[in-house]
């Protein structure tokens, strides 16, 4: 499937308790695993509807990584992301009995996540209403978290130290995206989920997905611009 690893990061194998048969295997007796990833997921969505909790922590590893991904890039904030997240999965594990298979597992847990980081963005916004910081950037402190999360500068070669300027520039350009905006580079530019995918995590169509990154992505480049970073395109 597309997005578990262009999400995650991490090869199928990794998340889903499949043999994999190298050719030295091969022709041994032994059989390869006859559900797919997607079967394995459903098999645990089923378990941990029933109360299993191995299953539900099944479904919490192959998820944990892209959801607070998701949180940092919409919040900004490492420590706001990492408390959403625990969050999400609290609401998810409250009302997985619920879910009924009518969209993807992965569609419903980006809904649960992004309605998280919407309340929680109205109320950072209001937190910080009576401060010195602006409201249409009102999360400044993303650098002091991109800090914590990369290597010291000294030790750093100038080609990976101008990557990290670039990053921080970048994440503090998405920050101040209008959050509709913002919402759509994330998902499509960053967390690289398809236009359906996107669609059905919206609830939007595609041809309003489209027109809504196109804006999106000419007002990022406005402000990478005013920010000295110049793309191309």
């Amino acid at each position: 499937m597309r997005g578990w690893e262009k999400i995650s990061g991490v090869g199928l194998e990794t998340l889903f308790p499949i043999h994999c048969l190298n050719k030295e295997e091969e022709g041994q007796g032994q059989e390869k695993d006859p559900w797919t990833p997607e079967e394995w997921e459903r098999r645990w969505i089923q378990s941990a509807q029933k109360g299993d909790s191995e299953s539900f922590e099944r479904i919490v590893i192959a998820y944990q990584q892209r959801i607070f991904n998701l949180a940092f890039r919409l919040l900004g904030d490492k420590e706001e992301a990492e408390d959403l997240t625990q969050e999400v999965f609290l609401n998810v594990y409250k009302h997985l009995p619920s879910f009924r298979g009518d969209s993807q597992f992965s569609t419903w847990i980006y809904q649960v996540t992004l309605n998280h980081c919407r309340n929680r963005f109205k109320y950072l916004k209001r937190r910080f209403h009576q401060s010195t910081e602006s409201l249409d950037d009102p999360f400044q402190g993303e650098e002091g978290d991109l800090e914590r999360e990369l290597p010291d500068e000294a030790d750093m070669p100038e080609e990976a130290l101008h990557r990290r300027q670039v990053q921080r520039l970048v994440q503090k350009a998405v920050q101040r995206l209008r959050p509709d905006y913002r919402e759509i580079i994330v998902l499509r530019d960053i967390q690289e989920l398809s236009y359906q995918e996107i669609s059905e995590v919206l609830g939007l169509p595609e041809g309003t997905i489209k027109s809504r990154l196109h804006r999106a992505r000419w007002e990022l480049k406005e402000l990478l611009a005013g920010l000295g970073i110049h793309r191309s395109g």
